[in-house]
């Protein structure tokens, strides 16, 4: 999927509160980024992912959050 369609698809989550495809859709714009290179886009991409993984308890919250750890952008949290 090219990014003009991704923030297609992102607006339309937004506006419909779909957060399941928010975390989804996010998190493939992370992709993006890194494949670009453009590290600080993919962090804040991977950002947005991880809080509305966090606000609904969704279970990618951990694998974001390590993501997140291992770019030296967040503490290691714990998930039980």
């Amino acid at each position: 999927m090219d990014l003009h369609e991704l923030d297609k698809q992102l607006l339309q989550a937004h506006a419909d509160a779909n957060v399941p495809a928010l975390i989804d859709l996010y998190h493939q714009a992370a992709r993006l980024a890194e494949e670009r290179q453009d590290h600080d886009a993919c962090c804040f991409y991977l950002t947005h992912a991880f809080v509305f993984a966090l606000e609904h308890g969704a279970p990618e919250a951990d694998e974001l959050n390590r993501k997140l750890y291992e770019r030296g952008r967040a503490h290691r949290l714990a998930f039980t």
